[in-house]
Order: structure tokens, then sequence, then C-alpha cells
């Protein structure tokens, strides 16, 4: 499971999402309003709060499917960045 700061920070690009409900590892982002400008300004604070740069590979749709696989990728970008 992903720590506070990343569910602060997703939480912020959801608009869609209750404040009171759970965050699932498996909701889709889409369906609670993430975006493509949502997305971007999602990177930069991701980035920022991590201290990690997304390469090219990792800016796909898919990255962007459910909290699971964004902190999944997240966690790799990290490893490689360490």
């Amino acid at each position: 499971m992903w720590d506070n700061r990343f569910e602060e920070i997703l939480r912020q690009h959801l608009p869609f999402l209750p404040a009171d409900e759970k965050l699932r590892e498996d909701v889709a982002l889409l369906d609670f309003g993430l975006d493509s400008l949502g997305i971007v300004q999602l990177l930069g604070d991701l980035e920022d709060t991590y201290g990690v740069r997304f390469r090219d590979d990792a800016l796909t749709p898919e990255t962007f499917q459910t909290p699971a696989v964004l902190w999944n990728t997240l966690g790799r970008i990290s490893e490689t960045a360490g």
C-alpha cells in the first residue's frame, strides 16, 4: 500500500472522489475526474514530493489507470533514481 503523502497528493487531483470515501487500489482514476491537465499537475506534484523524474516510457495512459499502478510505477522510478 502507498504512504499518506501519495494519497494526499492523488486526492487533490480527483475532484469526484468524496473526502470520506476510501481510496481503493483498483479505482479508475479517470472515473473520479483525473483529466489530462490533472495528470500533468499530478506528475509535477509527485516529482517534487518524491524527488524523481518520470521518464517518457512511464508517461502512458496505463500508468494512470489506478492508484495501484501509479504507486507501483512511482516505486520503480524511485528505485532507479536512488
